[in-house]
């Protein structure tokens, strides 16, 4: 292998030559960054399920996608979407032959799901006894539709035998840094040798009226109904909380020297990718910010790139007051003097919070943003909050070039993942 095809240390460098996304903003690459760099919102008012009486009833939620009425399918159905045009992209058809990473939420039914199992099971078994009325359930009624909707490999499988993905699909959950996660072991698979090129896949559609009790008992949640496209607003002063969101995003990554090879388009190079883990608290980040520091350093020293290598910066930034606080103290502690310089925007501020899909959603934008020389802006940014000093690009887009962006992903439970993605392989 030639030089030309190699990183500082010597490994394969690992070329995108695929990008396809889905969001509340709509389904394509062309339509999402279209509305993104103008500034329009796709969170709104939840129609999907009733939302009577619960403190928030926004979503980004992806309504225009059919599907059947349950998280799983959801999630392939945004999946597919986003796969059919990354191969489009990247000029592949036929078996795609080269294993699939694929990011997807954690699956449990809802309780609609459950009780209605528990009917067709006939009389109680004991009475009052719902618990051993669902097992009996289980046992006498095999129900196809509940059995996938439990299985959380089901959506990789669906993948696999769609798509033609060679070996055993790897699915994980690693909480908001899971889309990044997925495409770090891609990344790792071409390093090593093991392959040409991955799908790497990241999808979400676990939004319903159980996942917005649940992350508004974790006080997680904005609560500010009216208007709904206002409620996200990353590193302002008045911002309350995280807007819960769906969608999903796939990148083909490739060999630079196969892609080279093969005459595919390269949309760019991903460069470096860091991982941390954070014991602080099963939902809550280290408010010293120490893991993401970690994190964000990894990154860039697996990159080869020094803190003035970074051009943009795409931010978690989900508009919870102690993450935005936690991120701005670690992107200080990283880049110093430095920081003020380095222009960084929070696509949640339009998209919401994509769980699962986030980390790969954000990556397909920065990818975009240096394709096209153009920032994003951070929308709602109207009150600032006087202690985090950065240029988040308000309000409007911003023109400029860009050869390297950080994408970062602060997750529940300690999960941190960081890539960093330059345009030209040097």
């Amino acid at each position: 292998m030639s030089n030309a095809y190699k990183d500082h240390l010597g490994r394969p460098l690992v070329a995108v030559t695929g990008m396809g996304v889905v969001t509340s903003l709509g389904r394509g690459l062309e339509d999402n960054w279209n509305k993104l760099t103008s500034g329009v919102s796709g969170i709104h008012t939840v129609t999907r399920f009733p939302t009577d009486n619960l403190s928030t009833r926004i979503a980004g939620t992806v309504d225009f996608i059919p599907s059947d009425p349950n998280p799983v399918a959801r999630s392939y159905a945004f999946a597919e979407a986003t796969i059919e045009e990354a191969l489009t992209h990247a000029g592949l058809s036929g078996d795609f032959d080269a294993p699939l990473f694929l990011a997807a939420p954690p699956v449990e039914p809802e309780w609609s799901m459950r009780f209605d199992l528990a009917e067709r099971a006939g009389p109680p078994v004991e009475e009052n006894d719902a618990y051993v009325r669902f097992l009996a359930a289980m046992r006498e009624q095999a129900d196809a539709e509940f059995y996938e909707a439990v299985q959380f490999g089901s959506i990789s499988e669906r993948i696999a035998d769609k798509f033609g993905t060679r070996g055993l699909p790897v699915t994980l959950s690693t909480a908001c840094a899971s889309g990044a996660t997925a495409i770090q072991l891609g990344v790792e698979a071409i390093r090593q040798g093991r392959t040409d090129r991955a799908m790497t896949v990241a999808t979400d559609g676990s939004v319903g009226a159980e996942a917005l009790v649940r992350f508004s008992l974790l006080s997680a949640l904005s609560t500010q109904n009216d208007p709904p496209e206002k409620a996200s607003k990353p590193f302002s002063k008045d911002r309350d909380g995280f807007v819960i969101a769906e969608g999903a995003a796939t990148l083909i990554l490739e060999s630079l020297e196969s892609a080279v090879a093969r005459g595919a388009k390269v949309y760019g190079i991903m460069k470096g990718c860091g991982e941390k883990a954070d014991h602080f608290h099963r939902t809550r980040s280290s408010p010293d910010g120490g893991p993401a520091i970690a994190t964000i350093r990894a990154a860039l020293e697996d990159a080869g790139l020094g803190t003035d290598g970074i051009d943009y910066i795409n931010a978690h930034g989900t508009s919870t007051p102690e993450n935005d606080k936690m991120e701005y103290a670690a992107l200080n502690a990283v880049f110093e003097d430095v920081l003020p310089s380095i222009p960084l925007s929070s696509n949640k501020s339009m998209i919401g919070h994509t769980l699962t899909a986030a980390g790969a959603v954000e990556a397909v934008f920065s990818l975009q943003t240096m394709q096209a020389g153009v920032l994003p802006p951070t929308i709602n940014h109207v009150n600032p909050d006087p202690a985090i000093t950065l240029d988040v690009v308000p309000n409007t887009k911003r023109e400029k070039a860009v050869s390297s962006v950080l994408s970062s992903s602060f997750g529940f439970g300690g999960q941190n993942a960081c890539l960093v993605m330059t345009r030209e392989a040097g």
